[in-house]
């Protein structure tokens, strides 16, 4: 039997790799990681400068109406620096978007350039990307017809059978302890709650009512502490080692969150555990301990539209690899409780980060780590 030989480019079930790259002048820089939960056509089109991808780009635009951002976005990406200073590309908001790929180093990844210094060779490429960011399909330059058509098909296609790898664990706390978390935010009240954003190689916590709408109050009395620690290990950690072969030692952040339905709370759709201080995070917990509120569901957007809700005192658990979103809450205010988990290997990750980690003074707080009492 001859066994085939896999290509050396990426083709359908690989995964996409995962970067960061400069879009247009005086924009952030793009991280791919987030675009997950719709489907992307990539064009490795090199520079609008040449015909041949100039009329690529002129047929995504002729079709812009397929690009919303929500079901699918287009993304092209150019080495030529011209292609920016005169004006050959530009955003077209939602759904088209152009990177800006001046040292190839995002081109070599996905096969479209060469990696080795001094090669100078390019081949235009359509990729096409599905919600779990792996390979569809492939294309070359001048099969744009047939890249759009796979979209179509992609896009009109019933979404996997298949839910996010997520555990819902029930009565980890009992309603009176809910109760008394719940009371001391209502006593107490919360400060604006930030989130880890990687600037310049450092993880910096920013405020950005755009992407995040949430108060926290930091819980310092060492009894709670403790008592939240006892409730996790006998009810919860013995789920997650059965779930997921996983022993937990570290816990990371004691707060009572609340999400505002007269502010619209919610946490936009990110992952927890893709900047140099959070890379230790293993899993996320999500104890709500109220359940007198409307919308303010989690979704896994690279897994379909299905949302989940943890009962009053339960939780629900999943990987911070996950990208995943608090949608917002539209009536009355959600409590909950908001731990990371890891163990001991991933403590060596964060003492080795510890210094890439620059947060504003109301941040600091929140971020302190115990461990758990075994």
């Amino acid at each position: 039997m001859t066994v085939p030989a896999l290509s050396p480019v990426l083709t359908a079930g690989d995964s996409a790799p995962w970067f960061q790259i400069p879009m247009l002048a005086g924009e952030p820089r793009f991280k791919f990681d987030k675009a997950g939960g719709r489907h992307l056509l990539l064009l490795f089109f090199g520079s609008a400068g040449q015909a041949r991808c100039a009329e690529a780009i002129r047929f995504v635009h002729a079709r812009r109406a397929m690009f919303d951002d929500l079901r699918a976005s287009f993304f092209g990406i150019t080495i030529d620096p011209e292609d920016e200073r005169a004006g050959r590309i530009a955003h077209y908001n939602p759904g088209i978007h152009f990177f800006l790929d001046f040292d190839r180093r995002v081109s070599a990844l996905y096969g479209a350039a060469d990696a080795l210094a001094g090669k100078t060779a390019y081949r235009p490429c359509w990729l096409l990307i599905d919600p779990t960011l792996r390979v569809l399909a492939r294309f070359a330059l001048d099969q744009g017809e047939e890249a759009m058509a796979a979209l179509s098909r992609a896009i009109a296609a019933p979404p996997p059978v298949g839910d996010a790898p997520v555990i819902t664990v029930a009565n980890v706390f009992e309603p009176e302890f809910c109760r008394a978390l719940i009371d001391l935010y209502t006593r107490n009240g919360g400060t604006e709650s930030g989130f880890m954003r990687e600037i310049d190689g450092k993880t910096v916590g920013v405020i950005d009512h755009n992407y995040k709408r949430r108060s926290d109050y930091v819980i310092e009395s060492e009894e709670l502490r403790v008592a939240m620690r006892q409730r996790l290990v006998r009810r919860l950690l013995p789920m997650i080692k059965r779930s997921f072969q996983f022993d937990v030692t570290r816990i990371e952040r004691y707060i009572v969150a609340c999400y505002d339905g007269a502010t619209g709370g919610y946490f936009g759709a990110h992952r927890d555990n893709t900047t140099p201080g959070t890379a230790h995070r293993r899993f996320a917990v999500t104890i709500n301990l109220n359940d007198e509120f409307d919308g303010g569901d989690l979704n896994f957007p690279e897994f379909g539209p299905r949302t989940f809700r943890a009962p009053a005192g339960g939780a629900i658990v999943f990987s911070c690899g996950l990208l995943h979103q608090a949608l917002p809450v539209t009536g009355g205010r959600r409590f909950a409780t908001l731990p990371f988990l890891y163990d001991d290997a991933a403590a060596a990750i964060r003492q080795a980060n510890a210094g890439s980690i620059v947060m504003p003074p109301q941040m600091v707080a929140p971020e302190q780590i115990g461990k758990p009492e075994h």
